[in-house]
């Protein structure tokens, strides 16, 4: 394949993939999930960017979270309307939205490392929901900490109410992963 072929193909399969993950999450943001003050799962919203960065490398894969970061928070602009001061805007904007989502880009940074694709891609998978818990763990203690009951310490209650949903969300995104190799067991995707 042409260099050229070769850059348009990586694209417009990345902005396939960017529009499947803001679709996905589109309508899971519908779903009746039971997070009150924010934060959600989706169904597989994840795994279309991961699969970008397995297959087209980290710089690719960065390039597509960022463009679902961008989204997602344009999708959350409420957030910014809760907080005062720039501090702040800038912890929601990078924390939960930009490193947040971006960080998907970084889940082929496993690949060819294991000699196992499903084993890579969840691996990937597993490191960048770590990484995105974190960022919501950071805003969590740092901006929203408001909404901590009163007599509840503020890391304690942004861990177990990140660490829920972001653990439903990592759940869902193994399963998405192992289940997208299976119809590849004889090609690699």
């Amino acid at each position: 394949m042409k260099k050229q072929t070769k850059r348009t193909h990586v694209l417009t399969e990345s902005a396939i993939m960017v529009a499947l993950s803001i679709a996905i999450f589109a309508v899971s943001d519908l779903l009746p999930w039971p997070f009150v003050y924010g934060g959600s799962f989706s169904l597989f919203g994840q795994v279309p960017i991961i699969i970008v960065s397995y297959r087209h490398g980290i710089k690719n894969g960065l390039a597509a979270g960022f463009a679902l970061a961008m989204f997602e928070m344009m999708m959350g602009y409420k957030n910014f309307t809760y907080v005062t001061g720039i501090a702040a805007y800038l912890i929601v904007a990078f924390a939960d939205y930009i490193v947040a989502f971006g960080c998907l880009g970084l889940g082929g940074m496993f690949r060819k490392k294991f000699g196992k694709q499903s084993a890579e891609l969840v691996a990937g998978g597993i490191v960048v929901c770590i990484i995105r818990f974190i960022c919501h763990f950071i805003s969590g203690i740092t901006v929203w900490q408001g909404y901590c009951p009163e007599g509840q310490l503020v890391a304690v209650y942004s861990l177990l109410y990140n660490g829920s949903y972001m653990l439903i969300e990592t759940i869902i995104t193994v399963i998405g992963l192992v289940a997208i190799i299976k119809p590849f067991r004889e090609k690699k995707i």
